[in-house]
């Protein structure tokens, strides 16, 4: 089992001895990881591994049978549900867009219950669309039928944006593309990363991207945090899990 130093300073995220059941079944055990501002840390995992608990726990949707978890220095019990839960913005697997609001009006949700003035929450949204390569005049009025799939995935990550939270949570958010729209949502994520530099918190069960996309990979297996490594360190990994993952890569070793 993996322990990691939680007394971090920078740490956004402190994930801390956090154990979990549902329906009397272990999920989580003993799980303990920082999660540093900037950072992108992928929790890589079989399904069943305890990734999305992990995920859900950490903004008050599961909660912890034992531990603790820290955002922003203040335990999640001390934190308004709500009020947290606005500051993590969560991406997940085709969006999860309100079928029958505009995009403009999915992006805009969270500033406008946070009161914005609606000329502000007009230009985010249009600075969004932007950002993630939509034109704000050809696709701000559209509704999610209208859309691709890549498209509603920008979308997505366009409303998590929304009211600039410091931490974004991504539940498998590619897993369901198209293998060429996948490539071209990563390499956009990671030009977001660059310029938005945003910590993110990010599921995935593909090593390949996992090794693409995290600053650190933290292998989880039957519920138990294995390993937390960067991609070069994971890479030359020992432990049985670890090479299980590693298996799937071509023979060169590396992601493409």
């Amino acid at each position: 089992m993996y322990y990691e130093n939680c007394a971090v300073p920078s740490a956004i995220l402190e994930i801390r001895d956090v154990s979990c059941a549902l329906g009397g079944r272990p999920v989580l055990r003993h799980i303990n990881l920082t999660v540093e501002e900037g950072e992108t840390v992928v929790l890589l995992g079989r399904s069943g591994s305890g990734k999305t608990t992990l995920l859900k726990t950490v903004n008050g949707l599961v909660p912890a049978t034992s531990g603790e978890i820290r955002f922003e220095g203040r335990g999640t019990a001390q934190w308004d549900a709500v009020e947290m839960r606005r500051r993590m913005g969560y991406v997940i697997q085709d969006a999860g867009l309100f079928p029958h609001w505009t995009v403009e009006a999915n992006i805009g949700l969270v500033p406008r219950l946070e009161k914005w003035e609606p000329a502000r929450v007009a230009a985010r949204v249009d600075l969004l669309l932007e950002t993630v390569g939509l034109a704000p005049a050809e696709f701000r009025h559209r509704y999610p039928r209208q859309l691709s799939g890549g498209q509603r995935q920008r979308v997505g990550i366009s409303r998590a944006l929304g009211a600039d939270p410091p931490l974004l949570l991504f539940d498998e958010p590619f897993a369901s593309l198209d293998p060429i729209t996948r490539y071209e949502l990563q390499r956009q994520f990671l030009e977001l990363r660059s310029t938005v530099r945003k910590t993110a918190l990010f599921v995935t069960h593909d090593v390949r991207e996992a090794l693409l996309l995290a600053t650190r990979i933290a292998l989880l297996r039957e519920g138990e945090l294995e390993s937390v490594a960067t991609p070069e360190e994971f890479l030359a990994s020992r432990t049985k899990e670890g090479q299980a993952f590693l298996a799937c890569l071509e023979d060169d070793g590396r992601p493409d």
